[in-house]
């Protein structure tokens, strides 16, 4: 039975108070902000940030990615630029405010640039980047190296199944009524379509630049990736250094429920290192493509009459 698995943050079904909090607020609990999954008009906020299928769990949102203050950002901070403060685009200009020693430290200080921190780095109307990662040193640029945040577009829907478990948060008790199953999907075609491409191309655009010594990190959850490998297939070769043209891929997935009031862990999946060229070769020419005699095939079916040999 597909199913949501957590709104705001909890439990789908967790009535304590925290998570009653939450769903009062409309908040996001990994951002502190409003919430942004809401119906078309904006009129109804569902608050959904993982469901359920019949591979598992998977985040359908990418704000639940930044669990525990950005977690999965300082992860990447400090393998490419090892243990220094990290801060938010606020903190940084807090603690510059009051020239705060932090910003002394021998080894620098990263600070992140991105959504409710700073803003997108844009590139004019050709694109814009997730999150910039810059390496501050002496108050002046260092190096940085960019990180991009995927989840997964649903489609169909999980309206009624998530207004039978708002009933039972505002009500503190079970529904009596039937609990509807989920109409929800997975938009899996925007791996090939989209991710996959927006990925070469943002990083080929960090591989470009002189002060990028580290290539382009994309965060996903696990379940995700999977579809990536169907397409480009797995066992990528090892970069025999790392440089501005490595892409180095996180995966991530939901812990173990750990009951009433509590906000399961992220857990850290896999960390694969890949050159774009051989990113960008697989997708191309990948061992998934496929075959010619695979379209012929299809071409004659959807006709209903075979070629002329």
């Amino acid at each position: 039975m597909k199913d949501i698995v957590e709104i705001f943050g909890y439990g789908a079904g967790d009535t304590s108070s925290d998570a009653k909090l939450f769903w009062k607020t409309k908040a996001c609990p990994f951002l502190g902000t409003a919430c942004s999954k809401t119906n078309h008009d904006g009129s109804f906020v569902y608050g959904t940030c993982s469901v359920s299928s019949s591979h598992g769990n998977i985040i359908i949102c990418p704000k639940r990615l930044y669990a525990d203050g950005y977690q999965t950002l300082q992860t990447v901070a400090e393998n490419v630029f090892g243990k220094c403060p990290f801060l938010t685009f606020p903190e940084y200009l807090a603690h510059r405010k009051k020239s705060e020693p932090i910003l002394k430290a021998r080894c620098g200080v990263v600070v992140a640039l991105g959504q409710q921190s700073g803003r997108e780095i844009s590139l004019g109307n050709q694109m814009s980047m997730d999150w910039v990662l810059v390496h501050i040193k002496q108050n002046k640029i260092a190096s940085y190296t960019g990180v991009e945040v995927q989840s997964i577009d649903i489609t169909g829907n999980y309206r009624d199944n998530c207004h039978w478990y708002h009933q039972w948060r505002e009500r503190g008790k079970k529904p009596t009524s039937p609990k509807p199953t989920s109409k929800h999907g997975y938009n899996w075609a925007n791996v090939h379509k989209r991710l996959i491409p927006q990925i070469i191309r943002k990083g080929l655009v960090y591989s470009r630049s002189e002060n990028v010594t580290h290539g382009l990190s994309f965060i996903l959850p696990d379940e995700v990736f999977k579809r990536f490998e169907q397409v480009l297939g797995s066992g990528f070769a090892v970069p025999t250094e790392m440089s501005n043209s490595v892409l180095t891929i996180y995966t991530y997935q939901l812990g173990d429920d750990a009951g009433a009031g509590v906000i399961r862990p992220l857990v850290h999946c896999r960390t694969i290192q890949v050159t774009l060229s051989e990113f960008s070769e697989r997708f191309v020419t990948g061992p998934n493509l496929p075959t010619g005699s695979t379209l012929d095939s299809a071409v004659s079916v959807a006709v209903g009459l075979e070629f002329l040999r």
